[in-house]
């Protein structure tokens, strides 16, 4: 008898997500106004007019691209080309960046809630002048109209220096680079500098009072928040 022949199983076809798209159409500008490193891109709002699509889908590609190293964004002179790459090697980084999201997550879920809950348990009074000044260098940075990624920085250094274990701040210095990218894509949502700042404070009072349980738990809701990218959602138009 002769052996049934199993239809071939096609793998399903992912339709490229639209900031995918905007991030294509942005590199194939780059190239034919034949721009290079330090040049400035044009403005988001002639930029989202120009592709008819939101501002809001639009800086989704733009993180993107900033995750990437390609561009970097700053207030106040927008973003600026750093250096030119193909649109396949953009590309196949961002389906690498993207699949590792979780890991970076989960990895700052195990270690930087551990360090909060130790941060209470050990700070000192200098570790708490750190802190309060990297919230002041957020608030600042926020005020005006920046994203406050260096204060974010200073905060969770100082939370992880306050806790007083030689190890984990190891681990924290070993994932730095991919804990850079969250950063960058988190304090690029809009309205999210202000909450991760009122989220930093709250890891902040919990340490101040020496509440170990209080500062693990409102590290691991903050990790939450800051986890929550639009890279990893449907597109916003």
């Amino acid at each position: 008898m002769a052996e049934v022949k199993k239809p071939r199983q096609f793998a399903k076809v992912q339709r490229p997500r639209l900031y995918e798209q905007l991030m294509t159409q942005i590199l194939a500008y780059v190239e034919e106004e034949k721009l290079g490193p330090g040049d400035h891109l044009p403005a988001e709002r002639e930029l989202a007019e120009q592709l008819g699509v939101s501002r809001a889908t639009l800086a989704q590609a733009l993180v993107a691209l900033e995750v990437l190293g390609v561009i970097d964004v700053q207030h106040g002179t927008g973003a600026v080309l750093r250096y030119r790459p193909s649109v396949a090697t953009v590309l196949r980084e961002l389906r690498e960046h993207e699949s590792r999201l979780p890991e970076i997550v989960e990895a700052r879920s195990t270690l930087e809630v551990k360090l909060a809950g130790l941060a209470a348990e050990r700070r000192t009074e200098e570790d708490l002048k750190k802190i309060d000044h990297a919230l002041l260098v957020m608030t600042e940075e926020i005020q005006e109209g920046g994203r406050g990624a260096h204060g974010d920085e200073l905060f969770h250094e100082a939370v992880t220096a306050a806790a007083k274990s030689a190890v984990l701040q190891k681990l924290m210095t070993f994932i730095a680079e991919m804990v850079l990218e969250t950063r960058i894509e988190s304090l690029g949502q809009p309205g999210r500098p202000e909450r991760s700042l009122e989220s930093h404070k709250k890891i902040a009072d919990a340490i101040r009072r020496g509440d170990s349980a209080g500062a693990a738990n409102a590290m691991g809701e903050h990790i939450e928040l800051v986890s929550d990218v639009a890279l990893l959602k449907e597109d916003l138009d």
